[in-house]
């Protein structure tokens, strides 16, 4: 027990120092210079629907008042019946002139629902640029030109972009917002420092459509459960960047409770985990206070100095982000529900693969595919 304790503490110890760097990226992202565009090319956004997200109007409208010259937006959904249409339809009565479609249709493409969707959609786009977006996602002012301007470059080949969570009501959304921006942001911020550039985020992703075109379409990423991080590599295989936004999208977090919210983030985990079941693993290492909580619990006294440390460098950290990204304060009993939640989450996802997604059960595979055990 005392060996176990001392590798906790370790491992603490290092978590100590993983707030502090993910304090400094964040900063120092948020610092950053937005650069314009130098041209702006027709850009098609495609937003793969399926029910009406909270706020899913005031997400069209505002992608619609961008003030994006030659802009085409294409809605989709894979039943006759979805709850988007009706919103979708009152969006394009609102703006009678600008170029924005609804494309209904139930063909089935793999396992990956979303990636089926847009296999769907596809056909309808015009433009070369694509924008593919998630339906919870807010555009901020500038957010086009932000998904543009990199491609400047022509040595980049996507643009993805970072998102911070905006919780509805409820302590489930409150649980997953503050997971998403004092968890997973700082997290990818501080992986790009280290040197890591294979991140592509799905909530908001731009690219070429002859580039996607060259890799094969979507098709060979409707059955991967991490369709984003599977595009992402493969245009990396082809020698092109990926690039980060200046400035993070906003995303609307919706929990129903909290089994809604545990369900969601093991099948975050366990996607994570198929793209690098080690670095998921190590991770346990951002969660100082679980561990030296655990230290202390087999250890004894002597290690609480080091449980008080790491309590303090938590909540600076996380008051210090909730300012660079102008986020309200989450209460203290949040946070030490929302670390606890976290291990819990990160232990879970290491063992087993089955996963719930839109009411079906898949179990995520070796290779990071889907195979669909129940649900309809």
């Amino acid at each position: 027990m005392a060996g176990i304790a001392a590798l906790l503490g370790v491992c603490a110890v290092l978590g100590l120092l993983y707030q502090a760097a993910a304090t400094w990226a964040v900063h120092r992202f948020m610092a950053g210079m937005v650069t314009p565009p130098l041209r702006r090319p027709p850009v098609t956004v495609l937003k793969p629907l399926c029910g009406a997200d909270p706020a899913l109007e005031a997400h069209l409208v505002g992608l619609l008042r961008q003030g994006y010259p030659d802009l085409q937006v294409i809605c989709g959904v894979a039943a006759e019946d979805d709850t988007a249409i009706p919103v979708v339809r009152r969006v394009m009565a609102q703006f009678p002139k600008a170029d924005i479609s609804l494309v209904v249709d139930l063909t089935h493409h793999g396992n990956n629902l979303k990636v089926a969707n847009l296999i769907n959609m596809l056909p309808s786009a015009r433009h070369d640029l694509l924008v593919i977006a998630d339906s919870d996602v807010a555009a901020h002012d500038g957010y086009l030109d932000q998904a543009v301007a990199p491609f400047d470059d022509e040595e980049v080949g996507i643009v993805t972009f970072l998102y911070v969570g905006r919780p509805v009501a409820g302590l489930a959304s409150r649980l997953g917002a503050a997971g998403i921006n004092h968890g997973f942001l700082p997290s990818a911020l501080v992986a790009r420092l280290l040197g890591r550039h294979d991140g592509c985020f799905g909530a908001t992703i731009a690219l070429p459509a002859s580039l996607l075109a060259e890799i094969g379409g979507l098709a060979p990423f409707q059955d991967a459960i991490a369709d984003d991080w599977a595009l992402g590599a493969a245009v990396r295989a082809l020698g092109r960047k990926i690039v980060v936004a200046g400035r993070p999208v906003e995303m609307i977090v919706a929990e129903a409770n909290g089994s809604a919210l545990f369900a969601h983030e093991v099948r975050w985990g366990r996607t994570i985990a198929a793209i690098d079941r080690i670095s998921y693993i190590a991770s346990v290492v951002t969660q100082p206070v679980m561990l030296a909580l655990l230290a202390s619990l087999l250890g004894g006294w002597k290690f609480l100095p080091l449980l008080g440390a790491a309590l303090l460098a938590r909540v600076t950290a996380v008051r210090l982000q909730e300012q660079a990204f102008s986020l309200p304060s989450l209460a203290l009993k949040d946070l030490l529900l929302r670390d606890l939640l976290s291990f819990v989450v990160l232990l879970t996802a290491c063992f087993g693969r089955t996963v719930l997604w839109r009411g079906k059960r898949f179990r995520v595979e070796r290779d990071g595919t889907l195979t669909l055990l129940e649900g309809t």
